[in-house]
């Protein structure tokens, strides 16, 4: 990840206006605006957000403000600008980093900084990002927060705002299909179907659990088949055979390896 400064020169204001965050693997931008920016300061784009107070802007819009600020690929001497700036292929960051983010509409311009740099209060918010889900077997999703909050979330209660939704809940394969979003900022359904965070939480009825309670539960129940192996005595070709006689099935199978719960490793055992 990437972090960025942005600065405005028309503000009477020596303090970042919010920051940039750039996720090279999927190539995604989100910003975070500052608390204390007023909404008539805030570039046009971001003026309806910071009036809602909110300040954490989706990856759409994100990309939305930097693609104003940057040449568009479709350009007709789009080569020759790549080549003459010593670019092998075309990126938004790239074109940013050229510009500085700088472009006529506004005042604003990005300065790169380490993350290190970045105000504890945007660290904060961000630690209320997804750090994994999963959905359960009557079409909810659990949320582990990285804050350590566990949330139970009912998605038909987001229909109104998100109407794709309903395909969906109607699809369990595009519903187990879903990807956590850059940063854990939301979860994407095939692609296409992005779900904010802040949402979620709004949705979600909390567990009495934590994201560290899921992990202890993996670490202390869930075996590889060199472990399986050990605990029943028997050799890899042995577990394959109980494994195709329905004796005990793994919770996960891969290509080399497969899962399985050490509850029914030592119920296999007692039998």
């Amino acid at each position: 990840m990437k972090s960025y400064a942005i600065y405005d020169e028309g503000l009477d204001r020596i303090e970042p206006i919010g920051y940039l965050f750039y996720y090279e693997k999927s190539e995604s931008f989100i910003i975070e605006l500052c608390e204390d920016l007023d909404e008539w300061d805030a570039p046009l784009l971001f003026q309806k957000l910071v009036r809602e107070k909110k300040y954490t802007v989706s990856r759409d819009i994100s990309l939305m403000w930097v693609k104003e600020r940057v040449i568009p690929s479709g350009r007709q001497n789009i080569g020759s600008i790549l080549k003459n700036h010593k670019l092998k292929d075309y990126s938004e960051m790239a074109m940013l980093s050229l510009s500085k983010g700088r472009c006529s509409q506004d005042d604003c311009y990005i300065v790169e900084i380490d993350e290190e740099r970045v105000p504890e209060n945007i660290k904060e918010r961000m630690r209320r990002n997804l750090q994994e889900c999963f959905p359960t077997e009557d079409n909810q999703l659990v949320c582990l927060f990285k804050d350590d909050v566990v949330k139970k979330v009912e998605l038909s209660l987001l229909l109104r705002q998100y109407h794709e939704l309903s395909h969906v809940l109607k699809n369990r394969k595009m519903l187990d299909s879903f990807t956590i979003g850059a940063g854990g900022y939301s979860i994407i359904f095939n692609d296409s179907i992005e779900i904010q965070v802040s949402d979620l939480r709004i949705a979600g009825q909390p567990l009495p659990l934590t994201t560290g309670d899921f992990y202890n539960f993996v670490r202390r129940n869930v075996l590889d088949t060199t472990k399986t192996c050990g605990m029943l005595q028997c050799t890899r070709q042995n577990l394959s055979y109980l494994v195709n006689e329905s004796k005990i099935q793994p919770i996960l199978r891969g290509t080399k390896e497969n899962l399985y719960l050490k509850g029914e490793v030592e119920k296999m055992m007692n039998e």
